[in-house]
C-alpha cells in the first residue's frame, strides 16, 4: 500500500522545514509527498529543495490560483491508495501515519483530533474536537463544518468521488470531501490528537461558529451551505447511479 501526503504551499519559509521533517519521519520509504506551490515569492522552494529527499516531488500551480485550486494541483498527481491532507504550517504529532492507515483498513475517510497551539506551538486547547463538538453528519457540518483538511486522510474511492471539486467558490475543499465520504463510504474521526494545529497570521482556515467564522453576510453564509448541500445531492444521485449499474 503506497500513500500520498499532498501539500499546498504559498511562501511558506518559516514553518515547511519543520512541518516536512514531522511528516518525512513517519511515512514509509515508498510513499510520496505532493508539493503543489501557489508561486511562492519566498525560500520555502529552496528550503524544500535542500532536503533532498526522493519521496518528495515538487509541482506548480499554473492554472487558477488559491488555496483549492493549489489543493486540488497536488491531489491530482497523488497515486497513493490511501491520501494524507497537510497544510505547510502544523506539524504530525508522533503515531499519525500509524493510526491513521490502520484505521483506513475498516474506514474510507478518517478524520483526526489536533491540538490547537499559537505561533511558537505552545497548546492553546488540548481538543480541537472539542471546540465544535467534531464528528459525522451532513446537517451537522453544513451548520458547522467539523472536517479540517490538515487532519483529514481518505482512500482512493473517496478522492474518485471529489474529483474534479464543484465548480463554485462556495464549496470548501474540507467539507466537500469530508461530506463526499459520508456519501460514499465510511467516516470516522478519531479522538487522540496526532496534530499541532498552528494558528499564526497565513492560516486561511478560521476558527469559530457559523455566526463567527468569518465577517460574511448571514445571507452569504446560508447560500454557501444552500449550494454545497445541492452539490452534494447531485454526488448521492451520480453514487447511487453506479451502485445500480454495478449491480
Amino acid at each position: 500500500m503506497k500513500a500520498s501526503v499532498c501539500l499546498a504551499t504559498y511562501n511558506g519559509e518559516k514553518f515547511i522545514l519543520e512541518q516536512l521533517a514531522s511528516i518525512l519521519e513517519q511515512i514509509a520509504s515508498n510513499d510520496e509527498v505532493i508539493i503543489s506551490d501557489d508561486g511562492s515569492t519566498d525560500q520555502t522552494l529552496n528550503i524544500i529543495r535542500n532536503i533532498n529527499d526522493k519521496r518528495i516531488k515538487i509541482i506548480f500551480n499554473t492554472g487558477e490560483r488559491g488555496y483549492t485550486a493549489n489543493f486540488q494541483n497536488a491531489l491530482k498527481e497523488s497515486i497513493g491508495d490511501i491520501i494524507f491532507i497537510s497544510d505547510q504550517d502544523d506539524v504530525w504529532l508522533p503515531g499519525k501515519y500509524i493510526a491513521v492507515v490502520e484505521n483506513l483498513q475498516t474506514n474510507d475517510l478518517v478524520v483526526t483530533n489536533s491540538m490547537v497551539t499559537d505561533e511558537a506551538l505552545n497548546v492553546t486547547n488540548e481538543s480541537f474536537f472539542s471546540i465544535y463538538n467534531s464528528g459525522t453528519g451532513l446537517f451537522k457540518n453544513l451548520t458547522c463544518s467539523t472536517y479540517y483538511g490538515c487532519c483529514m486522510a481518505f482512500n482512493r474511492k473517496v478522492l474518485n468521488y471529489s474529483m474534479p471539486f464543484p465548480n463554485n467558490k462556495e464549496v470548501a475543499i474540507d467539507l466537500w470531501m469530508g461530506l463526499v465520504g459520508e456519501v460514499v463510504g465510511k467516516v470516522k474521526f478519531i479522538e487522540k490528537p496526532y496534530l499541532l494545529y498552528r494558528r499564526s497570521g497565513n492560516n486561511v482556515t478560521q476558527l469559530g461558529s457559523l455566526l463567527t467564522r468569518s465577517n460574511r453576510p448571514l445571507h452569504m453564509k446560508i447560500y454557501k451551505r444552500m449550494i454545497t448541500l445541492i452539490s452534494v445531492l447531485k454526488l448521492t444521485i451520480k453514487y447511487k447511479l453506479n451502485l445500480v449499474k454495478e449491480n
